[in-house]
């Protein structure tokens, strides 16, 4: 089974009443999407770590930096 980003949703749409499930595959998470999972105040750790994985898997090479808290910019 594919890793998930986010549990499935399920909405049932107004016009027609059918009822349509949304799944948010890591696979089909834009990177911008992933970096800003990685790069958030207080992230869930293990989405973090899925998001991690899925860059590594995909060829994006990761450097990490440490910015001073008294940093203004």
């Amino acid at each position: 089974m594919p890793t998930k980003f986010k549990p499935s949703q399920t909405v049932r749409e107004r016009g027609t009443g059918r009822i349509v499930t949304t799944n948010y595959w890591i696979k089909g998470i834009s990177k911008e999407e992933l970096l800003e999972e990685i790069n958030k105040e207080n992230p869930n750790k293990k989405r973090r770590a899925k998001a991690i994985r899925e860059l590594e898997r995909r060829g994006v090479n990761i450097s990490w930096t440490i910015i001073p808290k008294d940093n203004i910019v």
